[in-house]
């Protein structure tokens, strides 16, 4: 058990990531439903980069800049085109997919064994890794898990209590009260969406760094939409976010245990499904939603 929840705090960390960057996103307006193929180019340049030059704070940094990038091709056709933010998304998600796997063809060639790392280390802090049960639990993770540590509280804080936060959140409220101060309301959301880029970017590079030490091009296999689902299922906020991505990563940690284990209960694609279906599940169950007012509407200035 012990096992289990160290395993599921591990899983949730990419989609604490991505569903902290929908958060202040979506603040804004802004529904980066780019976020898919925003984890495919963070867990592809993350990859890429570890792999040709051993280092994985290199990786990191390059499925960050790859994030930003395609964050900034979504922001641009939406916030300055003004077009469409659910077909644009699905746009450059299916694009994304086909130029992750032409770069790995021109860049690799057809390799006969799968490319390998090795992924990020466990790190065990001193003296709290050595806590019964919650030593384990919360102080034998990777540095992106302890660094979503921090990012929790400071999401909270900046976006509730800072002044800050408060344009971001009035922003998807009440653009033009935010414009009639002054404000660029279009600059706003398009800096947030390269933030939720550079977020989502790091989520990715979990999956191919932090964990698989491998890239295929269906290695997210939607969990940037699970992390999209989280920001509407915790309300917009970053508290709702991290309860529930430690919900869904507990549903992959029990799947990824009971195909591991070799028990035969039921069908392995039931397991893998578990995540999927937990969405469905809670997203009907849900009966009420404190949406952002001008959520997915492009801001026209008035003459």
């Amino acid at each position: 058990m012990i096992n289990l929840l160290a395993r599921a705090l591990m899983m949730s960390t990419p989609l604490l990531y991505g569903s902290i960057a929908e958060v202040y996103a979506e603040r804004t307006g802004m529904m980066v439903t780019a976020i898919e193929g925003i984890f495919l180019m963070g867990a592809w340049g993350g990859f890429v980069v570890t792999y040709l030059t051993g280092n994985l704070f290199w990786g990191v940094m390059t499925a960050m800049l790859v994030g930003v990038l395609t964050a900034a091709l979504y922001g641009w056709i939406t916030v300055y085109l003004k077009q469409h933010q659910v077909v644009t998304g699905v746009a450059i998600n299916t694009l994304v997919l086909g130029l992750s796997a032409f770069f790995m063809r021109v860049i690799f060639g057809i390799p006969i064994t799968p490319l390998t790392i090795d992924p990020l280390p466990h790190i065990h802090i001193p003296v709290l890794s050595k806590i019964p049960v919650l030593g384990v639990i919360l102080f034998q993770q990777n540095i992106l898990t302890y660094i979503v540590y921090l990012i929790i509280p400071l999401s909270y804080f900046v976006l509730y209590k800072t002044s800050v936060g408060l344009i971001i959140r009035s922003t998807g409220e009440n653009p033009e009260a935010v414009d009639v101060a002054g404000l660029p309301v279009e600059r706003i959301r398009f800096l947030v969406v390269l933030l939720a880029g550079a977020l989502g970017g790091v989520a990715g590079s979990f999956y191919s760094i932090g964990f698989l030490g491998l890239f295929t091009t269906n290695i997210i296999g939607g969990r940037g939409w699970i992390a999209f689902a989280i920001c509407f299922l915790g309300n917009w906020n970053p508290r709702g976010a991290f309860f529930g991505a430690l919900i869904f990563g507990l549903a992959e940690a029990v799947g990824i245990y009971i195909q591991s284990s070799g028990v035969e209960l039921l069908p392995n694609e039931l397991f893998i499904a578990l995540p999927y279906i937990l969405t469905i599940v809670l997203t009907v169950a849900r009966r009420s939603f404190n949406v952002p007012a001008k959520l997915g509407i492009p801001y026209k200035k008035e003459n």
